[in-house]
């Protein structure tokens, strides 16, 4: 490896310590953390890390949106929200199979990770991009951090579980979300560089709460009344790619939109494959996607929420509404325990309580102090 990479700078960088306490990194030289995003629910858990490493003058983040969600909707409207500085690099894939996604997504990553030589690679969640970017730096010897480490369904067929399970075998820093997702990681044998930190999900509805509420106009102009609807979202692969599995979903809604109305936040994949398999939504609400601000609204004012994805289950426990989680299984079993989420083909819900896995709003300051121990000992 080539003079600059991160084994080489590290070390220099060790030599000009003084005593324990103080930072590595300095305002001049810093430490780069190139984080790799390309999903909504990436975006959200980047916002508060990303503030975090703002605040330090040793890490210099530099931001790569695979873009693996590419229109404004599902993409640039979130960095604007969420006041992500605009990434550095912007790759522009999508589209194409998992294996076109991911080939596509390898090529360029290998030459920016060349160009950039990060001290360490961020990649969050469990997308096509967190697969991505992780393989990509784990060949370059670059340490890889995988932010919401642990998860598991246990359902193989899922893309998302075969990526989750991938990146956490080749991460040098395992980031948990939950104290389940750190025993899952244990099971595997997974136990060096593995900590709690908590929900950087959590974080980020922390912050932005105030604003959700001053700023969405959302509910004013669908006319909707505060518990007077149902919000829901289909996207995953899944469901979306196997009609009789959609269709069941679809009249699923219509069903419980006779009770009260449902609006459907409508992904492009969903809307493409009803369309190709000739599915009505009639008896549904459906309206574009939205970004963070008007959909935690929509979340928060909801009576109750049905999806199949993993981070809008967090969201709505985060809100204390009912979730309805349109799957066999989850990943986030802790909300299916405390009785704010169950799956809908199951009975009905355990008793509520309270979630303090999920930490106090800080765990992306816990992810900024993970990664500044790693990068010392390393």
């Amino acid at each position: 490896m080539g003079a600059g990479f991160p084994s080489d700078r590290l070390k220099n960088v060790r030599r000009k310590l003084t005593f324990p306490s103080v930072v590595y990194g300095t305002v001049s030289n810093p430490l780069k953390i190139l984080s790799v995003v390309g999903a909504r629910p990436q975006f959200i858990k980047a916002a508060p890390v990303s503030r975090a490493l703002s605040d330090t003058t040793h890490f210099k983040e530099i931001i790569v949106h695979t873009g693996q969600h590419y229109d404004r909707e599902m993409s640039g409207l979130f960095f604007d929200e969420l006041d992500i500085p605009p990434p550095a690099h912007n790759l522009g894939i999508n589209g194409g199979s998992h294996g076109e996604m991911v080939a596509g997504m390898l090529i360029q990553l290998e030459r920016i990770m060349q160009d950039e030589a990060p001290d360490m690679v961020m990649v969050y969640g469990d997308t096509n991009s967190t697969l991505a970017g992780g393989l990509a730096a784990v060949k370059l010897e670059v340490p890889v951090c995988h932010v919401e480490a642990g998860l598991r369904s246990f359902n193989r067929k899922m893309p998302e579980e075969i990526n989750r399970v991938v990146v956490d075998h080749l991460s040098s820093l395992l980031l948990c979300p939950t104290e389940t997702a750190v025993k899952n990681l244990r099971k595997e044998g997974l136990v060096v560089g593995v900590s709690w930190v908590g929900d950087v999900m959590y974080d980020a509805a922390i912050h932005f709460r105030d604003r959700i509420m001053s700023e969405s106009s959302i509910l004013d102009r669908l006319n909707l009344p505060e518990k007077g609807y149902q919000y829901a979202t289909v996207h995953r692969a899944e469901n979306t790619d196997n009609a009789a599995r959609l269709s069941e979903i679809i009249t699923y809604l219509q069903e419980r939109a006779r009770e009260l109305p449902i609006i459907l936040s409508l992904h492009p994949r969903t809307r493409k494959a009803a369309e190709r398999f000739d599915i009505s939504l009639s008896g549904l609400s459906t309206i574009e996607p939205v970004g963070y601000i008007d959909s935690s609204r929509l979340l928060q004012c909801a009576q109750s929420v049905y999806t199949d994805s993993g981070g809008l289950q967090k969201e709505a426990y985060f809100y204390r509404v009912p979730c309805i989680t349109l799957r066999s299984e989850t990943e986030w079993v802790e909300t299916i325990e405390a009785g704010w989420n169950r799956l809908w083909k199951e009975p009905d819900y355990a008793p509520r309580a309270d979630i303090p896995e999920y930490g106090d709003g800080h765990a992306a300051l816990k992810v900024v102090e993970s990664i500044e121990q790693f990068l010392v000992d390393a």
